[in-house]
């Protein structure tokens, strides 16, 4: 057991926080930053974060009284050293472990953890509900709301506070402001937090005018005593008071973030606020207290395995780009032949690998917050004037402009692009990252075109395809290593509603989408070989429009087909395969077997934990196969292995065993499978364990 916990472990946490003197916290601070990054160095996490927000959490702790008191956080990985000091530092070294500790604030972890996060800009919202309810309940403790600057650019913020504002509610809400969310922040608002009087000039100009008003005769001291008391409205007027005053919440601050007895003195001002809301800004330093994350708070945002003495990142070993890697290097490839070509982002430049197009063209590059609904319109409006936005986002954060990808672009038939980064299982980040639903909640909309690339070059053709196709386009991509496969020097556009056949066969078919086309390939062989079962394998690459006429061949030629995809089944790629089929009147004697995410939320693990657990790795799609071969009459075969399969295999286990633990962040690993794979004359490998044998979680239509 590690110092920190055995001292945590003699104390009733977390109240006996309010008994340690300012020097206890100081050395406790200490403390925990060391075990924050000692974690993180293992397991990888949002480090920066949380390292600046430890003194801010040992100062809520020991002004609030959790037994009654709630605090809610905002996006949540910041709030290590809450999750250390409310009772669970035992348990630490499992953060973002399967079954362990998640990355994020979870309800059903902590009862401190009144409310879920993972995504920006809710905080206020639900501190308001929280403190709706307690005057509804006619109770009297505090709810406070801790909200980093880069989640107050999105407009959630900004709704929590007009309504905040116009109820007048008891809450407190604490700004914690870095100049930073992911990257360094953007917009006016960035610009009006960091708006400040110089301390000198002010002070000298405050000295100088209070004594020149005490000078005049009779009703000088008057004088100056009114002008004290106006100080407060007149440094409002040049801070960024100004503007939550406008809210009508009070405003406090700002403050050092790392100063213990001042933050504990500030909230103490802001819980004794009884009339209405009141704001405390909280400066602090993103990295505080760890050299390297200081020095580059963006790439120790979110970490993968690194060297805690020195900070250097440990190299995953392989050569293999991952998707994101090389969907940057297509797009600036792109921008430099077509002037029309524009990059969105919101607050991701390094994460959705858009900065070295923001590099090679600062004057074509957006970056405009954390305002993913804002990002579609504002690509919506550049699309009608003629250019080309490629709207670059994770699917779990798309789902944030769901609306707007109705309305403003699919509604309107515009050419704007989205490409989706971090779609399918995306490892430790859990539940609330989980790109499953994109294929789901896009491939409905009307005007709207979906593709899933399956490897390094086909991403490279979509990038093509999008930009030129003059109408509303996504494609989705996962997170981490591609395939290796080379990409053309001038990649092809992709024909519209044309899949392509990767292995021919006569007793099975399999349609897989995106990446998960080469696993079907690998386990298709393996399959083959222990029961004598031919398998065909057709990658759709379109998911909207699907190659309906190769599909409708497939499906009235074979009497057991197998679907496979990395997202939700409920109105996903096999859905729409059931849908096909039965437009046609072709289900009759049909047995259509859907691999795909069940109707759950996905926890944290490592990716090839996930897709073992739901069988959509290599032996998963195989246990699959065999199981359709034997309602199809095939029995097994004695085991035979070859060598090309055996160093295939050899080439998972080691990528297994040098996976990256990097939650979303440019710090991405790519499993060293892709060149081991080609050499061995099969298509890919997924990184993913070949121990489990799971029969997979599909579900079957006869």
């Amino acid at each position: 057991m590690d110092t920190l916990t055995a001292y945590l472990q003699n104390l009733d946490l977390p109240g006996a926080i309010h008994d340690l003197t300012n020097a206890e916290m100081e050395r406790l601070a200490a403390g925990v930053r060391e075990r924050i990054v000692q974690v993180c160095a293992a397991n990888g996490g949002h480090l920066a974060p949380s390292m600046g927000t430890v003194e801010l959490t040992l100062a809520l702790l020991a002004s609030l009284d959790l037994s009654k008191d709630k605090v809610i956080w905002d996006v949540g990985h910041q709030s290590y050293a809450w999750k250390i000091l409310t009772g669970r530092a035992d348990e630490f070294h499992t953060l973002r472990r399967k079954g362990g500790l998640a990355g994020f604030p979870r309800r059903a972890e902590s009862p401190y953890d009144v409310f879920g996060v993972g995504h920006a800009s809710t905080s206020i919202s639900a501190a308001l509900g929280f403190a709706d309810a307690r005057d509804l309940n006619g109770e009297n403790h505090h709810v406070v709301a801790v909200i980093g600057d880069g989640a107050l650019t999105g407009g959630e913020a900004f709704e929590g506070l007009n309504l905040a504002g116009h109820q007048g509610r008891r809450m407190i809400i604490v700004l914690n402001d870095n100049e930073m969310s992911i990257a360094p922040n953007v917009g006016a608002m960035s610009c009006f937090l960091s708006r400040t009087l110089t301390r000198r000039w002010f002070r000298q100009t405050r000295k100088d005018a209070l004594a020149f008003l005490r000078t005049i005769p009779r009703i000088g001291g008057k004088l100056a005593l009114y002008a004290e008391r106006g100080e407060w409205s007149f440094k409002s007027f040049f801070t960024p008071g100004m503007l939550f005053e406008a809210f009508r919440i009070a405003y406090i601050g700002p403050v050092d973030g790392h100063d213990i007895p001042a933050l504990r003195q500030h909230l103490e001002r802001a819980m004794a606020v009884e009339d209405g809301p009141v704001l405390l800004h909280v400066r602090t330093q993103k990295g505080h207290g760890y050299k390297a994350a200081e020095q580059d708070p963006t790439h120790y945002h979110g970490v993968g395995h690194f060297v805690p003495e020195t900070g250097r990142f440990i190299p995953s070993g392989s050569t293999v780009p991952s998707f994101t890697k090389v969907f940057s290097k297509a797009l600036v490839n792109l921008g430099r032949r077509d002037k029309k070509v524009v990059a969105i982002t919101a607050a991701m430049p390094d994460g959705t690998g858009t900065t070295d197009f923001q590099t090679a063209f600062p004057d074509r590059f957006f970056d405009v917050g954390i305002c993913e609904q804002h990002a579609v319109t504002f690509a919506a409006g550049l699309a009608c004037e003629g250019y080309k936005p490629f709207t670059c986002l994770y699917s779990t954060f798309l789902q944030r402009g769901y609306d707007q990808v109705v309305h403003d672009v699919c509604l309107q038939n515009l050419p704007v692009v989205f490409c989706i980064d971090r779609a399918g299982l995306v490892g430790e980040d859990g539940g609330t990252h989980q790109g499953v639903f994109d294929i789901a909640y896009l491939r409905h909309i009307p005007n709207m075109h979906l593709l899933a690339p399956r490897d390094d070059n086909m991403l490279a053709r979509c990038v093509e395809t999008a930009a030129d196709l003059g109408a509303p386009v996504a494609f989705r991509y996962p997170r981490g290593g591609a395939f290796g496969v080379p990409v053309d020097e001038n990649p092809a556009p992709l024909p519209i509603a044309r899949g392509e056949q990767l292995r021919e066969g006569r007793d099975i078919a399999v349609l897989a989408a995106g990446p998960c086309a080469h696993l079907a390939c690998l386990a298709a062989e393996k399959a083959e070989k222990r029961t004598g079962c031919s398998v065909l394998v057709f990658d759709p690459v379109w998911l909207k429009p699907l190659p309906e006429e190769q599909m409708l061949a497939i499906l009235r030629s074979f009497k057991y087909v197998l679907t496979v995809e990395e997202g939700i089944r409920a109105g996903g790629f096999g859905s729409a395969v059931l849908e096909l089929a039965a437009d046609n009147d072709l289900l009759d004697g049909l047995h259509i077997t859907r691999l795909g995410v069940p109707d759950e939320f996905i926890e944290h693990a490592r990716q090839s934990e996930q897709r073992a657990d739901l069988g959509l790795d290599t032996d998963g799609i195989e246990a699959a196969l065999e199981k359709l071969a034997s309602q199809a009459g095939f029995a097994l075969l004695a085991p035979e292995q070859s060598e090309g399969e055996a160093v295939v295999e050899e080439a998972v286990d080691a990528a297994v065993a040098d996976e990256n633990a990097a939650p979303e962040t440019a710090q991405e690993a790519a499993p060293a499978v892709g060149n081991a794979a080609a050499g061995a004359g099969q298509p890919g490998a997924d990184g993913t364990s070949a121990e489990t044998g799971q029969s997979g979680r599909g579900d079957k239509i006869s």
